[in-house]
């Protein structure tokens, strides 16, 4: 019996031992330098004359509605750079843009639109001029962003709920569309994703 007992009572001791060994419950994750500004949106894309008037609803030309947008950090975690990626639902385009933390804006002119470009887009940032294996001048379809803003607590999910919202003008070098419709430039508009569905 004595022995059951001195057993039991060493148990107890080594799993306590083992509790207050671990460390790293203690600390707090942390999150990345763009938090606020990253995460999942829901967003409608209309068109606009150059004032910024309405020419198109989104049910009108595209159809491009409730669709989900990301906007997240990069690798570096730098707090005036993120990404953004429509997730191939409207433009197909995936970058990195400027932004103001602190303001909640965010712009770019003129960046390769797609992620498979990003080499080119960095090369362009850095001042240089890329180049291909021949020597001859790299080149793709850029996208401009303008007026980006994150607007904290302004928006309304669909229960009437605060949440944040997200408005930027965005033009894409090979956008057709626009002289043969009359619209300068798409209008992106929608709220953070609240997980409800209607």
């Amino acid at each position: 019996m004595k022995k059951y007992i001195s057993f039991a009572l060493m148990t107890i001791a080594l799993s306590f031992g083992f509790a207050s060994c671990d460390v790293e419950t203690n600390e707090e994750p942390g999150g990345t330098n763009v938090q606020n500004m990253a995460g999942r949106w829901v967003v409608s894309v209309s068109q606009v004359d150059e004032n910024g008037n309405v020419k198109y609803q989104p049910e009108d030309l595209f159809g491009i509605m409730d669709i989900d947008l990301f906007t997240f950090n990069t690798a570096a975690n730098s707090s005036t750079e993120m990404w953004i990626d429509d997730d191939g639902k409207f433009w197909a385009f995936k970058f990195k843009m400027l932004v103001d933390y602190v303001a909640g804006t965010f712009s770019v002119t003129n960046v390769p639109y797609d992620a498979a470009n990003q080499e080119i887009a960095d090369a362009i940032a850095a001042g240089q001029t890329p180049k291909d294996k021949d020597g001859n001048d790299l080149v793709a379809e850029t996208a401009t962003i303008s007026d980006g803003k994150i607007m904290y607590g302004a928006g309304h999910n669909i229960h009437g709920m605060p949440t944040d919202s997200i408005s930027f003008y965005i033009t894409f070098t090979d956008d057709s569309y626009g002289a043969r419709f009359g619209y300068a430039k798409h209008l992106v508009t929608g709220t953070r994703y609240s997980g409800f569905y209607e």
